[in-house]
Order: structure tokens, then sequence, then C-alpha cells
């Protein structure tokens, strides 16, 4: 019987010993594969909770008391991306509350905006 060549890890292509499933040498490039295959999944997503993390911290700070109006160049100056939230909340009347987390806003007439706290959470 011919013996198999030696199995080589698919990381960094050194030589494999060990059970003959192995495909890594070691944990080091086990981790440093998966990182590399998922980080273009990973650096979109940790984007996106970058600026949805970031929205909740303003409104949080604009709305201590768990009910507030604010302006929507208050907002803006803040850095405040509307595109991103986490969630939305349709009323009977056709009001639509947004929410980033469990910090929401709805749309007020004359550019306000009221903030409000989910109190699910």
């Amino acid at each position: 019987m011919i013996p198999s060549p030696p199995k080589t890890c698919i990381e960094c292509g050194a030589e494999i010993k060990g059970r003959a499933d192995k495909k890594y040498c070691s944990d080091q490039c086990r981790t440093a594969y998966n990182n590399k295959l998922n980080s273009d999944d990973s650096a979109y997503v940790r984007n996106v909770n970058n600026i949805l993390r970031r929205n909740r911290r303003i409104l949080q700070a604009l709305n201590p008391t768990g009910k507030n109006k604010v302006s929507l160049s208050k907002l803006k100056a803040k850095g405040f991306d509307f595109e991103h939230f986490t969630s939305m909340y349709t009323t009977k009347d056709g009001g639509r509350y947004c929410y980033c987390y469990e910090q929401g806003y709805l749309p007020l007439d004359e550019g306000y905006f009221l903030l409000v706290v989910k109190k699910d959470f």
C-alpha cells in the first residue's frame, strides 16, 4: 500500500499531525481562516450595528425623561441617520414610530419629532 501524502493546513500550508480529518494545524489558523472567510459580511453588519448604536445613544441623550419633543435640526446636528432603525410600529391612526432598539421617534408636523421609549424592555 502506498502512503498518502501528508495533509497540509488550509490556512498556512504547514503539515498537519493528528486526526485524519483535521483541516488546520492550530486554533490560530482555524480562527484566521474563518475570520477571512466571514470578513466581507462581518464588515457590513458591523457598520450597520455601529450606526444603530449611535442612533440609540443620540435618542437616549435627547430623551432623558422617556418622552420628549425635539427638532429635526437637532437630530441632524448630532449625526442621527434616519435610514437605519431596528423596527417600526404603525398606530391605528396611521402614525409610524421608528425604533432603534427600545428608543423610538415619531415624525410630527413642522420638522419636529416625538421621542419615546418602548416599555416592553
